[in-house]
């Protein structure tokens, strides 16, 4: 991507596509396209094609979202899969219709089947049932994948999917309810250390599995595949499954290749904050899926690999949670 180039970051505001700015800035993109939800609607397909239409970028980041966790994807299921049905729909098309050079779609690894094989490869796809606790809006993504993958084979166009695993970092959601594993344990922790609490909650047995990914270190992923030289990226968009017989969608894994189990990350989480009380588990909460562990040997071997360990990442994350409940 020249620096120059029109670059335009769908959902700038949350926590992948500010870090995908950040990055941005840092490589000299200064002044990448940005819009908020009031000023552009991307589930209105008219105010998203005039958009393009105007603005014609070079580049889309496509991480807009509704996005949510165990109990914000039980609650409101319709919503997740329609809001994001609508958001890529639109995105992907008016970027078709803009002749937009590469499109990045942003997604997550509960596409993977409930329980595909460990680590999970990007041939998992469509293998098995997934989740049902975030089915809706993981089909929602999957359908964004399949979008790309027949944009790619019928128009010539170069749009690439990006499966980040669990992410956590500065601008991330810690709502009480309607966050994420990690910043739901930085806030509940603070929180119980602030009120002198003997004891912290957390749901479920503690023994599933997951991987974290540090914002940042996502996000400069994501610029890395979209700066690859035109062979490299185009290796990676995949094939025409009817013409070669094999199912290569055009998918990348984004992670760091290792896990952790969700006591483990409850017992950093407490070192983190510095909470001294006691972590007692209520096992009639769900767990979800036992273990989502990314392969990432894809990624890897076009040169890219994470950085920033999880307790340096989360050590971060959690000065800026504190330095936003001081404002």
């Amino acid at each position: 991507m020249h620096k120059d180039a029109r670059i335009f970051v769908a959902g700038h505001r949350g926590l992948v596509g500010s870090a995908i700015v950040r990055r941005l800035q840092q490589a000299g993109h200064s002044k990448p396209l940005t819009r908020t939800h009031a000023e552009l609607d991307l589930t209105d397909e008219h105010s998203t094609r005039n958009f393009f239409e105007t603005e014609r970028p070079d580049y889309v980041f496509l991480a807009a979202a509704k996005v949510g966790g165990i109990v914000a994807n039980n609650t409101l299921p319709a919503e997740f899969i329609r809001d994001n049905l609508a958001i890529q729909t639109n995105v992907i098309h008016a970027a078709y219709l803009a002749g937009v050079k590469r499109l990045l779609f942003l997604g997550s690894s509960c596409i993977y089947p409930k329980l595909a094989p460990q680590p999970m490869k990007e041939s998992a796809l469509l293998t098995g049932p997934l989740e049902p606790t975030n089915r809706p809006y993981a089909l929602a993504k999957i359908a964004g994948i399949e979008m790309c993958w027949s944009y790619n084979r019928q128009y010539g166009t170069q749009f690439l999917a990006a499966m980040p695993t669990n992410l956590y970092g500065p601008g991330d959601n810690y709502h009480p309810t309607n966050s994420h594993v990690i910043p739901a344990l930085l806030r509940k922790f603070h929180e119980a250390k602030a009120n002198g609490d003997a004891t912290v909650t957390v749901w479920g047995t503690g023994t599933p599995r997951r991987e974290f990914l540090y914002s940042d270190d996502m996000a400069d992923a994501c610029v890395f595949l979209m700066s690859l030289p035109d062979e490299r990226y185009g290796a990676l968009l995949g094939s025409d499954e009817s013409a070669t017989g094999r199912f290569e969608p055009p998918l990348v894994n984004i992670g760091v290749g290792e896990d952790v189990t969700i006591a483990a990350l409850a017992e950093l989480v407490g070192r983190v904050t510095g909470y001294q009380g006691a972590i007692v588990y209520d096992t009639g909460k769900p767990d979800g899926t036992p273990r989502k562990l990314m392969d990432v040997s894809l990624l890897n071997a076009v040169g890219w690999k994470a950085h920033t360990t999880l307790q340096d990442g989360m050590s971060t994350a959690y000065a800026e949670f504190v330095a936003s409940q001081a404002i």
